[in-house]
This record gives C-alpha cells, sequence and structure tokens, in this order.
C-alpha cells in the first residue's frame, strides 16, 4: 500500500513522542511491504513562532491531501492566558472542523505488568478492555455563549443527525467487539440528553441486532468505570461527558502515557494522538512516555489505512515491551526509568 500520512509534532514533548512513533511506521512499512510518505509540518506554538498562526495554510492543506494525520500536543506555557484571542490550542480544534472529525474513540485497555502504576486495585483491574466514543464536535463546547458583567452562558445543543451518525458508529465498533453499548447521558436532568437516549435507542434497535445497550447518567457511569471498569464494552456519549470520562477511565491502565486516541470522521481521513498535553515541565529531556502515540499510530493503520494485521502486530509489540519491563518514569519503575528512545527501541525489537 502506498499512503501519505502527515506527521504534526507540535509543540513540549509532541517531537520527541512522535518520533518513535514514525520510527515504529517506517519499520512497519518496511516489513509489510508497504510505501509510507510522512511529510511533517508545524502547529501549536511551534507553527505560531514560524507564522504567526497556529495553523498554518500549508499544514492545514498538508492534512487535507494526506490519507491520515498523526498529531503529537499542543500548549506551551507563552500562550497559556486564556485572554489571549490567538492560542496554540485553537489549531486541534480547526483540524477537527475543516477535516469534517465528529467523532473521537478512545481506547482503555489495560497491561498486567504495570498494574502497579494504577491507583485501582489489580483484580479490577483484569480484563479491563473499553472503547469510549465521545462525540466531538457538537454540545456545550460549541453551542452559543454569551458573557456580560453579571452572567454568561452556554448552550448545549443536539441535532437528531448528530446523534445518529455517532450512534451508528459505536453500533459498528460494538459489532466488531463484544456487543454490548453503554449510552452516558443525564436525561433525568437536560433535555439534550433526553434527545440523545431516545436517538441512540431508535437506531441501535432498527440498525444493529444483536446488540444489547444499556443507558446510565454520567455521574453513575464515572462511578462505575472505577467500580467494575472490565463490565464496559462500547461507551457512546456527548462531548462534555466524554471528555471528563476518558480522563477518569485513563487512569485505569496507570498512565495518560498509555492512552492513544483517534478523531474520525465520514470517510478515512482520520486524526491520531496521544490524549496526554505537551508536557513543558519535561520537554527536551528524553523521558517522555511515546507509547500512547504509537498506539495512536496502530490505530491509524486500522481505521484510515484498513491495515489490522499491521496494527495488531503494533499493539502487540507494545505490549511485549511494557511486559518486559522497558518502563518510563510515569509507569512508576522499580528502577531506573526508561527513556524515550529506550521504549520506542523495545517496541520496534518486539516488532
Amino acid at each position: 500500500m502506498k499512503a501519505r500520512i502527515a506527521v504534526l509534532p507540535g509543540d513540549g514533548i509532541g517531537p520527541e513522542v512522535v518520533r518513535e512513533a514514525v520510527r515504529c511506521l517506517e519499520a512497519i512499512a518496511r516489513r509489510h511491504g508497504h510505501d509510507f510518505e510522512l511529510p511533517e509540518a508545524p502547529v501549536g506554538a511551534a507553527a505560531m513562532d514560524q507564522t504567526g498562526v497556529p495553523l498554518p495554510p500549508g499544514t492545514l492543506a498538508l492534512a487535507k491531501s494526506s490519507d491520515a494525520v498523526l498529531f503529537g500536543a499542543i500548549g506551551d506555557p507563552r500562550y497559556s492566558d486564556p485572554a489571549l484571542k490567538i492560542r496554540p490550542e485553537q489549531s486541534i480544534l480547526q483540524l477537527r472542523q475543516e477535516l469534517g472529525l465528529y467523532a473521537n474513540l478512545r481506547p482503555v485497555v489495560t497491561f498486567p505488568a504495570v498494574y502497579d502504576a494504577s491507583p485501582l486495585r489489580p483484580e479490577l483491574l483484569a480484563g479491563v478492555d473499553v472503547m469510549v466514543v465521545r462525540e466531538l464536535t457538537g454540545g456545550i463546547y460549541f453551542g452559543p455563549k454569551t458573557r456580560t458583567d453579571t452572567q454568561a452562558t452556554d448552550t448545549c445543543v443536539y441535532t437528531v443527525a448528530e446523534v445518529e451518525r455517532i450512534a451508528r458508529l459505536a453500533g459498528r465498533l460494538a459489532r466488531q467487539r463484544r456487543a454490548k453499548i453503554t449510552s452516558v447521558d443525564k436525561a433525568n436532568v437536560l433535555e439534550t440528553s433526553r434527545l440523545w437516549r431516545t436517538v441512540v435507542t431508535r437506531v441501535i434497535a432498527e440498525e444493529f441486532a444483536g446488540v444489547a445497550l444499556e443507558h446510565t447518567y454520567v455521574d453513575a457511569a464515572a462511578m462505575h468505570l472505577l467500580r467494575r471498569p472490565a463490565d464496559f464494552d462500547v461507551v457512546v456519549t456527548e462531548n462534555m461527558f466524554g471528555d471528563i470520562l476518558t480522563d477518569e477511565a485513563s487512569m485505569l491502565p496507570g498512565s495518560l502515557g498509555l492512552c492513544a486516541s483517534a478523531s474520525l470522521g465520514a470517510g478515512t481521513l482520520g486524526l491520531y494522538e496521544p490524549i496526554h498535553g505537551s508536557a513543558p515541565d519535561i520537554a527536551g529531556r528524553g523521558v517522555a512516555n511515546p507509547y500512547a502515540t504509537i498506539l495512536s499510530a496502530a490505530l491509524l493503520l486500522r481505521h484510515s489505512l484498513g491495515l489490522e494485521t499491521e496494527a495488531r502486530a503494533l499493539e502487540a509489540a507494545v505490549g511485549r515491551a511494557i511486559a518486559a519491563g522497558v518502563r518510563t518514569a510515569d509507569l512508576k519503575p522499580q528502577g531506573a526509568p526508561a527513556s524515550t528512545r529506550d521504549a520506542g527501541a523495545a517496541v520496534l525489537a518486539a516488532l
């Protein structure tokens, strides 16, 4: 296969962890006879330093003309003031909008070799394999907003079409997994959640026979993700609830450095990134965990390029590296922590 993958390293530790993921993609290409073109472009604060804007036209054009986008991290303390009109974080929001990416997939998988890195007891972590599907372009983050000296409003808006398409994606994923969906809402309070529940129920019943559907309130879901995480298969929810729940769920594996993500739209073009931030406090020191970015590259192989065998091989290689004891500082190693480069090399050796 010939494919063009736009590489947008971004800020902080982004370039360091993306470098290891690129090495893994190159190794996959060599082993399986693929031709991956991997052009790089600036984004976030790095792009602002060069061009004055967080998403330069050239970077956007590259993303649109590629088969997939591998993204690092954005954010810089120099631009942390929320009052700034131009901030690095605007680049990822614009990319999602321009590429039509409406669904964020965040797999949550635990690794037995690092159960001790999680704040939960090991017996709760066995068999955890959750796919959280978060609606990405609607809800309170994107609804109308107002502000005066005495009050402010953020409006949560959802349409039937927006809920239908995210429900269908959850249904397709559930069919490939254990055929169980948990839809998370707040239908006892919010009108948008009542619409959400009605539409999700109809879509799954009419189009996904054999897929079990349960509804739960977001507060109960937050509790049960820690109390009985192995019971969940596919979790589908709206934008803000998904944002909060996925950060909570990231503590099940023990570190943000083990959590990948994919942002998908109607076609095969997707954006793939670790869920962690730019971590400027450790940037440039070679100690960041690259596993989440490498696992994001595996999602890229699966969802944008249709290379399931290669995706599974890369995921298995990460698992073997972790099982072999190659642990970066965030995974609380018993001895000296592995460097970013060490962890990448361990995955390459396992491949």
